[in-house]
C-alpha cells in the first residue's frame, strides 16, 4: 500500500518558513513582499482561489492587493492596470488570475506583465531561462511537484518520469525541471499510441490530463511514484484527480490525494516567488 504524500502538511511548513523570512527581510531592509493578484470577471473557482491566495498573504505577512474588474473590461485597460503595477515598488509579484473573457489575449496580458514581477512564471524570458537551465521565476505547480518530491525524501536523478498531458503550465515545464534533476522524461498527450505500455515504465508517474481517474490501475508499475495533478469536480460534487486513487494506492510506492496533494503546493510557490522577486 502507498505511502500518501500530505501536501497539505508540506505546505503549512513552507508557509511558516517563508513567514519567518519575509519578517526578516522587513526587518533588515524595510521590505514587506507585496503580491497584487488581478481578477477579471466573476469565475466562482477564480473568486474562491483569490481567496485563498489573500488569506495566505495575510498568514506570512505579506503585502496584498486584489483588482477586481467587471467582464466586460477592455484589453487595453486591464494593461494599462498592469503597467501601473509594473511600475509600483510596494508590489514585488504580479498575477492575473486565469480564465480570463474571450476577448482579452492571454499572451497580451501575460508578456505585459514585468518578468521579475511574473510570479506565475509563465512570461515568454521566465520559461527561456527555465529552457536554458537558468530559471528564475519557476511555473508554480510544477516548482509545487518538485518540492513535494524533494521533502519527502523521493530520489528523482536517474529515475524514469512519465508525464501524461502537455499543458504550457504544468506539463511542459515539468519535463524541463525533471530533466535539470537528471530524470529521463517521456511526455505523453492526446496522440500517444498504446498509453498504458508508457505509464508502466515509469518509476514516477505525473498525471495532468485534466481527464478524471484516467490512469487505473493496470496503467501503474508496481512501487511507482504517482504523483495526481488532475482536480476535476464530478456530477455528484465530488472532487477526483487524474488518477484512480483507491485501485492505484494498492500498486505505487508513494501517491498524492486529491485534494490535500499537488493544489495546495501552488499558492505555497506563488508565495515562494513572490518573496524571491522581493529580496
Amino acid at each position: 500500500m502507498a505511502i500518501v504524500i500530505d501536501g497539505k502538511a508540506i505546505s503549512r511548513r513552507i508557509r511558516a518558513e517563508l513567514k519567518e523570512e519575509a519578517l526578516r527581510l522587513k526587518g533588515e531592509r524595510g521590505v514587506v513582499p507585496g503580491l497584487a493578484v488581478v481578477l477579471v470577471g466573476e469565475d466562482p473557482a477564480s473568486q474562491v482561489y483569490v481567496r485563498h491566495k489573500e488569506n495566505a498573504c495575510a498568514e506570512a505577512g505579506f503585502h496584498s492587493r486584489t483588482l477586481r474588474l467587471p467582464s466586460t473590461t477592455a484589453q487595453q485597460t486591464l494593461l494599462n492596470e498592469i503597467r501601473r503595477l509594473n511600475e509600483d515598488p510596494q508590489i514585488h509579484g504580479i498575477l492575473v488570475q486565469l480564465p480570463l473573457p474571450d476577448h482579452i489575449s492571454v499572451d497580451a496580458v501575460t508578456e505585459a506583465i514585468d518578468p521579475r514581477k511574473d510570479v506565475d512564471g509563465f512570461h515568454p524570458w521566465n520559461v527561456g531561462r527555465l529552457f536554458s537551465g537558468h530559471p528564475w521565476h519557476k511555473a508554480c505547480t510544477p516548482a509545487g511537484i518538485i518540492e513535494l518530491l524533494d521533502r519527502s525524501a523521493i530520489e528523482i536523478e536517474g529515475r524514469e518520469a512519465v508525464i501524461v498531458g502537455r499543458s504550457n503550465i504544468v506539463g511542459k515545464p515539468l519535463a524541463l525541471l525533471l530533466l535539470a534533476r537528471h530524470a529521463t522524461v517521456t511526455v505523453c498527450h492526446t496522440r500517444t499510441r498504446n498509453l498504458a505500455e508508457v505509464t508502466l515504465r515509469a518509476d514516477m508517474l505525473f498525471a495532468a490530463a485534466g481527464k478524471p481517474e484516467m490512469i487505473r490501475a493496470e496503467m501503474v508499475r508496481d512501487g511507482a511514484v504517482v504523483i495526481d495533478v488532475g482536480i476535476n469536480r464530478l456530477a455528484d460534487g465530488r472532487l477526483v484527480g487524474d488518477v484512480a486513487f483507491a485501485e492505484c494506492a494498492e500498486k505505487a510506492s508513494y501517491i498524492t490525494p486529491v485534494p490535500g496533494g499537488v493544489g495546495v503546493m501552488t499558492i505555497a510557490m506563488l508565495m515562494k516567488n513572490t518573496l524571491q522577486a522581493a529580496k
